[in-house]
């Protein structure tokens, strides 16, 4: 009998040795799987397996309250329950999916501890780095945006150069070690002279904004400090502005964007949006309510573009093929009308309470900020792989500082 239970016991450690080996592969494989489209999904899968073998639907209700975590889970039954008046969409317009991909917030941060907090900062700084290279060995060398070989669009691209700005820009100025500080604030110029090489003129825009509200937020009890770090910045900027040919190309296509747009002229990428967001706000205007349900949103456009407006933009589609809004807002209310409108809000809001509540609040706001600008001009939601990467940042900052405790106090420094 006794043989039995040390049995039973040694199985039960092996088994536990075991979980926790593949626990700690999976959080270091997911941060580096999360760039590539055939390689998320499997690791999100198993990293799930992983947390419901660990106990993890007992530990839910606990995490509910959570104010993101309900958010979440919020935003995923309202998705969910919209499939009850949609439709599958036979056109393959099938992106709103990436909805539920905020899910895999829950597994990832459950199993996160102190013993296995270094490996998913590793996969994460290993994805992260890695790619980086490959896109500046596409941009320096190749001479195209983005990075072709892992299908990520020079929009991808660009957003995360600018969280990496900004997070460098957030680690140097919580550090007091002043090697450390200079070489973050290197790094953080780097990244955003990469991102003034890319096409992609609204995350540069969300990067700016944000980074500036992120060193006012640090910095704003000290003036003499912040207006030497503004002055910077803005030299900065100008300096990348003024040697970057895509961003004065950009430029250009802007103004000429405007000129075509009133001459009733839609074929660019101004014209294309203000279009797209006219027709998409008419038709949260027909059905506020409930939307024309998930998976519905594209199917609206496809119908209504050749009568809205006595057939203005219907040539939209010469222009570009249109699978999205282009504006986080309106696609969910164009799927599940302001229900979604209100559960996205409310993401945006929880996102900033849980960081506020592990004393992140500036952290906090300077990401919610760059999500809530970039989704003004593209479905950020949407995007497979930049959503998942700021939850990965998300559950680490919270992790670290439950098991650490060591982040510094947001303070001028």
């Amino acid at each position: 009998m006794q043989n039995k239970l040390v049995s039973s016991a040694n199985l039960i450690q092996t088994s536990y040795a075991w979980h926790n080996i593949l626990t700690k592969a999976m959080l270091l494989f997911l941060g580096i799987a999360l760039w590539s489209k055939w390689l998320s999904l499997p690791a999100g899968i198993v990293l799930t397996v992983l947390w419901i073998l660990d106990g993890g639907f007992n530990r839910l209700r606990g995490m509910i309250k959570d104010p993101f975590v309900m958010a979440i889970l919020i935003l995923s039954g309202v998705v969910a329950l919209g499939t009850l008046w949609g439709d599958y969409p036979e056109f393959g317009y099938i992106k709103w999916r990436r909805y539920f991909a905020f899910l895999i917030f829950i597994p990832f941060l459950s199993l996160l501890n102190k013993e296995r907090l270094p490996w998913a900062i590793g996969g994460l700084l290993t994805g992260y780095f890695g790619v980086l290279l490959m896109g500046f060995y596409q941009w320096a060398i190749v001479g195209v945006q983005g990075i072709p070989p892992l299908n990520i669009s020079y929009l991808n691209f660009s957003l995360m150069l600018g969280i990496g700005v900004m997070l460098a820009i957030y680690l140097a100025s919580i550090n007091s070690d002043k090697k450390l500080k200079s070489a973050l604030w290197f790094f953080g110029g780097f990244l955003l002279f990469l991102q003034f090489n890319q096409d992609a003129r609204g995350p540069l825009l969300a990067t700016l904004v944000s980074t500036g509200l992120l060193i006012l937020l640090f910095y704003k009890t000290n003036i003499r400090i912040l207006a030497g770090i503004a002055l910077s910045l803005m030299t900065v900027v100008l300096i990348f502005a003024f040697n970057s040919a895509s961003f004065q190309g950009r430029l250009i296509q802007i103004l000429d964007g405007v000129e075509l747009y009133q001459q009733g002229k839609y074929g660019t990428s101004l014209g294309y949006r203000l279009a797209i967001w006219d027709i998409g706000l008419h038709g949260i205007m027909q059905k506020p309510l409930t939307g024309y349900g998930t998976g519905k949103a594209g199917s609206y456009f496809e119908d209504t573009i050749t009568t809205y407006k006595d057939g203005r933009y219907k040539n939209l589609p010469e222009y570009h093929k249109t699978t999205n809004y282009h504006n986080d807002w309106i696609e969910i209310g164009m799927h599940v009308g302001v229900l979604g409108i209100f559960a996205l809000a409310f993401l945006l809001k929880s996102w900033f309470q849980t960081l506020r509540a592990y004393q992140l609040p500036i952290l906090g706001v300077t990401l919610v900020s760059f999500v809530f600008l970039s989704g003004l001009t593209d479905t950020f939601i949407l995007y497979s792989k930049i959503p998942t990467l700021l939850l990965v940042i998300t559950a680490i900052a919270i992790s670290w500082q439950k098991e650490t405790g060591t982040i510094e106090l947001e303070s001028c420094r």
